[in-house]
């Protein structure tokens, strides 16, 4: 299905909202709403043992934007990305050729980003319809990708629905996904008739438990057409004051679905401790995917970047499954002469296969986060991944300005 109808759509059912709407009241909100900006410049800079030149990415994102305000329940946003860059292009953005470089997955480009209806006046649930952004859970299977410059957006209609006290229930119907990969990119969308519920339920005093269903018919990638069913519990406990330790547990299974060529039948499991004791803390964790010796778990519309490392070894599943060990800790710094706040991270992976056992390597990643005003902040992140069986050692430096209002 293409924006269009899905914007004639949104159109059809705003409309049905009846002849006795005032104009003056829809031309309030049209101006009472608020604009969307959302600016970054960023340095990419990536040595990789397998490829002949280092990258070196010089990109900059501007996202604009506006939302209306709300008018009998009805709102409407819309905004673009417009990326490029600046220099000489001596890294690899997956469509300019460049194979002699290490990838940097941010192409030039200028498209619609999000365009979409949200209706609100029903009670406890709030329908979206067209392009939006969606980010489910802890974005280990639906996110928006927001590291990269062009962020990955859904053609979709969303239901989320909140009328009994502490349960949250959710379904999408997902017509095409738009990836960071951009429009002139021949994996730049997955199109298909994909549907994700899911439920989470904070009612027991701070424990969490959620259950999913996510259906994914991906006609460009019918590898990844699966059907994936899991549960995550989550469970606080408070040890002193301020001081806090939070237990977490997930399992999902996945098979086949619709038009994937492949029988699969595969797990993914996660145990996680998580410790904080005022501005510090400390997370030990243990995720697993596993492989089948021909495929492995995926989730092919997950921010990705945010698991397994920041180098991105591991962004589709090995065959022989994953083993990720991981340990991380951070520290918030306040009250610092001209910024409002600084937090430092470092990550420790040590990865594995789940089929065989081989080891895949290791990893450190380290990030300093300035936070310069409410709108503006700096980012220095750093990921430096050892190989082995195989795989490539790579180090990736990135500097980001970013300025969101």
């Amino acid at each position: 299905m293409r924006t269009g109808i899905w914007l004639g759509a949104a159109v059809a059912v705003l409309a049905a909202g009846g002849p006795a709407l005032a104009a003056e009241d829809l031309g309030e909100a049209l101006t009472g709403g608020k604009p969307i900006i959302d600016l970054r410049i960023r340095y990419e800079h990536v040595e990789q043992d397998n490829v002949a030149n280092n990258a070196n990415a010089y990109t900059g994102r501007a996202r604009l934007g506006y939302e209306t305000g709300s008018f009998y329940g009805f709102t409407a946003l819309t905004d673009f990305d417009l990326v490029g860059h600046v220099g000489p292009e001596d890294y690899n953005d997956t469509i300019n050729g460049r194979a002699s470089y290490p990838v940097v997955a941010d192409p030039d480009t200028a498209e619609l980003n999000r365009l979409q209806i949200a209706y609100d006046g029903l009670p406890d649930t709030v329908v979206t319809l067209g392009r939006q952004r969606i980010i489910l859970g802890n974005a280990r299977f639906v996110g928006n990708v927001g590291w990269r410059q062009n962020e990955q957006t859904f053609d979709a209609l969303r239901v989320v629905n909140s009328s009994i006290e502490g349960l949250t229930l959710g379904y999408t119907y997902l017509n095409r996904v738009n990836r960071v990969f951009g429009e002139d990119s021949p994996a730049g969308r997955f199109r298909g008739d994909s549907h994700l519920i899911n439920a989470d339920y904070t009612g027991f005093g701070g424990v969490t438990f959620g259950g999913y269903a996510y259906l994914l018919d991906l006609n460009e990638a019918p590898q990844f057409s699966t059907e994936t069913y899991g549960a995550r519990l989550s469970v606080p406990f408070e040890l002193a004051e301020e001081t806090k330790l939070t237990l977490t547990g997930e399992y999902a299974n996945q098979t086949d679905y619709e038009g994937n060529p492949a029988s699969i039948d595969l797990d993914y499991m996660l145990a996680e401790a998580a410790f904080s004791y005022d501005a510090f803390g400390l997370t030990a964790g243990y995720e697993v995917l596993e492989g089948d010796g021909a495929v492995g778990f995926s989730t092919p519309l997950a921010t990705l970047h945010a698991f397994n490392g920041w180098a991105d070894v591991f962004l589709t599943t090995p065959a022989a499954g994953l083993e990720d060990l991981y340990l991380g800790a951070s520290y918030a710094l306040k009250n610092i002469p001209a910024i409002e706040k600084l937090v430092l991270g470092v990550t420790w992976h040590d990865f594995s296969a789940e089929r065989g056992g081989a080891d895949f390597g290791d990893e450190l990643d380290m990030v300093a986060n300035f936070v310069l005003t409410k709108n503006l902040s700096l980012n220095l992140k750093f990921a430096s991944f050892d190989g082995d069986s195989g795989l490539a050692s790579r180090d990736k430096t990135w500097l980001s300005l970013t300025y969101a209002y």
